[in-house]
């Protein structure tokens, strides 16, 4: 009866001085349920709730979050191995009703101690878990029915009603290929996505728009309800544009041991060096005047003379609404030499018209690197893309922002890609960076513009949110249901999103806040009390792929962990994101550890 004994004081000392909780990070987390700091704390709890009190509809999750974040400051081992012994589950279970399930321990305790619990007391607790005997109770007006409608109304209110039997939501990201392949998205919804996600760092607003239009018409047709979720791009280092330029490209039909053509070569036709959608893949890329590429049509045929003197042509195949501003595919039948320089006529009805190839730029836009190959970044203020020769894809070069090369040190680790490929940093002069490759596939692993760059140990500090995030934001308030708040690391800059949205009214637009950082996912309560002051819906992702660059991958499941349970005690939904099935995607088959993955994401 002794275990019983301080089990039972150690409950009734933190229920009694639950309005003066331990403050999240205390530096002693090691303290007696006896001896909480109670005039620092009571100080704590009432500045994180007080600050909650105009959105009283999260005044309740504010403070649950509080009296997780005091048990999470104690030693608990003890507890939980004693709590065990008796037959009760551990506090893991009970994150999202924290003082509801205190008070029916207590009860049950109270019970023990004098001997008065009958079987059916012990068959609800020991074999189902005091959760259940919670269905019951009331404490302080919430049981455990109430607490269960505001999590799903929490959810429900940022993704939407559950489609059908379905316990969550499903999400997908899209970008370009959704406005360029007329039935990608309406299978989509076929199978299942209730949310579509865009990432405003790839694009631009005419793909946002044509991918938000297809989207809301298929809702409508297919009567399947989505909603739409942009991501700002935010502060994050990139590989930038890599570019070679060539003065004269082969192009090649496919054929047969006959000679017969198999299939045609495709041209990406396009006007300001646009690069083609990443789901197509051209055999050669052409710049051309952008007032000569207006005037084509599908269809039409391109006749010119190519660097032999052979005649030859190309053919406009269909220009997709969305991408016929800046670029379009053609095909070619013959084997063909075109270079720099070359005019092209189109004949109308009644007159012909002309242009000429004003850049060939190299198709194969990516660099593969192996362990053991010397990278060079150079500053993109030091190195145009025009000054890039031929050879530039054989000798690992990459531009990327000044900031790099400013805050980093020789002796640093960094990543590219999500740490698909790592290296060290082994040189540092005026104009660029030496990285020694470390880690990539066997095979060497392609690096393309637009990957991300993580150097964890340097101390880069970019913060809030950038000039195309705020233009951006225009955008999203008025075409999208939530905003994915990148890169957040302290409250400061979550005030500065809240402020920017109601300056333009947008106090219903859903808050996703995205922790990819140390520094978020160590203040990640702080945002969550920041963020239920406001009327905007709330809810967290889980960003797998930078998370686990910045922390290190054998720390990734316990940190995956601490976001899912505090984000339980605040009863704020949760996005399980980056490589999600990507085996399904890429092989047609997700291996077993994705489909394990997929159901701990579920639950």
């Amino acid at each position: 009866m002794a275990d019983h004994d301080w089990i039972l004081t150690f409950f009734l000392s933190f229920r009694s001085e639950t309005l003066v909780c331990v403050p999240w990070n205390w530096p002693s987390r090691r303290v007696p349920a006896t001896n909480l700091y109670m005039e620092e704390s009571r100080r704590y709890f009432q500045s994180c709730c007080q600050r909650v009190l105009r959105q009283r509809d999260n005044l309740f999750s504010a403070t649950n979050l509080t009296h997780y974040l005091a048990l999470k400051g104690l030693d608990l081992q003890l507890l939980k191995e004693d709590l065990s012994s008796i037959g009760l589950l551990d506090l893991e279970s009970i994150n999202s009703h924290v003082l509801a399930s205190i008070d029916i321990i207590i009860q049950l305790l109270h019970k023990l101690l004098s001997n008065t619990l009958d079987n059916n007391d012990s068959a609800i607790y020991l074999d189902k878990g005091y959760s259940t005997a919670l269905l019951s109770g009331n404490v302080e007006g919430f049981n455990m029915e109430t607490i269960k409608k505001r999590i799903s109304h929490h959810a429900t209110g940022l993704f939407g009603e559950h489609r059908g039997k379905k316990s969550c939501h499903l999400m997908v990201t899209v970008g370009r290929e959704g406005a360029s392949t007329e039935m990608l998205i309406p299978n989509l919804l076929k199978a299942g996505a209730d949310v579509i996600r865009i990432n405003c760092a790839h694009d631009n607003l005419t793909i946002w728009s044509e991918i938000i239009r297809i989207v809301k018409y298929n809702c409508q047709m297919l009567e399947k309800p989505c909603r739409i979720l942009m991501d700002l791009a935010g502060t994050k280092l990139r590989t930038q544009s890599l570019r070679t330029y060539l003065n004269i490209v082969k192009i090649s039909p496919k054929k047969d041991s006959e000679g017969n053509v198999i299939f045609s070569a495709l041209v990406w036709l396009c006007c300001d060096g646009c690069d083609p959608p990443a789901h197509l893949y051209p055999n050669a890329i052409i710049c051309i005047k952008k007032s000569f590429f207006n005037k084509l049509k599908t269809g039409e045929t391109l006749d010119f003379v190519d660097a032999r003197g052979r005649k030859r042509f190309l053919r406009v195949l269909k220009k997709s609404p969305s991408l016929a501003n800046y670029g379009c595919m053609a095909e070619c039948l013959q084997t063909t030499y075109i270079k720099v320089g070359t005019e092209l006529l189109v004949k109308k009805k009644r007159r012909k018209i002309s242009g000429q190839v004003l850049k060939i730029p190299a198709v194969k836009l990516f660099i593969r690197l192996k362990v053991g190959d010397l990278l060079t970044i150079f500053k993109s203020s030091f190195m145009s893309t025009n000054e890039f020769g031929i050879t530039a894809l054989a000798s690992k070069v990459i531009t990327c922002s000044d900031h790099l090369h400013d805050l980093v040190e020789v002796g640093e680790p960094i990543a590219f890609d999500d740490g698909k490929i790592q290296g060290k940093i082994k040189e540092k002069c005026l104009s660029s960076i030496s990285v020694l490759i470390t880690h990539a596939s066997p095979k060497g692993s392609k690096l393309r513009a637009g990957k991300s760059i993580n150097v964890p140990k340097s101390k880069i500090q970019f913060k809030g949110l950038s000039q195309k995030d705020l233009i951006d934001l225009d955008f999203v308030g008025a075409n999208a249901d939530m905003v994915g708040f990148s890169f957040i690391r302290d409250v400061a800059e979550l005030v500065f999103l809240q402020h920017e949205l109601e300056k333009r009214n947008l106090q219903n637009l859903g808050i996703i806040l995205k922790v990819e950082t140390k520094d978020g996912l160590q203040r990640l309560p702080s945002l969550l009390f920041q963020a239920m002051q406001s009327s905007n819906p709330v809810g967290v992702m889980i960003a797998r792929g930078d998370l686990m660059v910045e922390c290190g991958w054998d720390k990734l499941g316990d940190i995956q962990e601490e976001i899912l349970s505090i984000c339980s005690a605040a009863h704020i939904p949760v996005i399980w994101a980056t490589q999600v099935l990507e085996s399904l995607i890429k092989f047609g088959f997700p291996t077993r550890a994705e489909i394990t993955d997929v159901a701990a994401a579920m639950r």
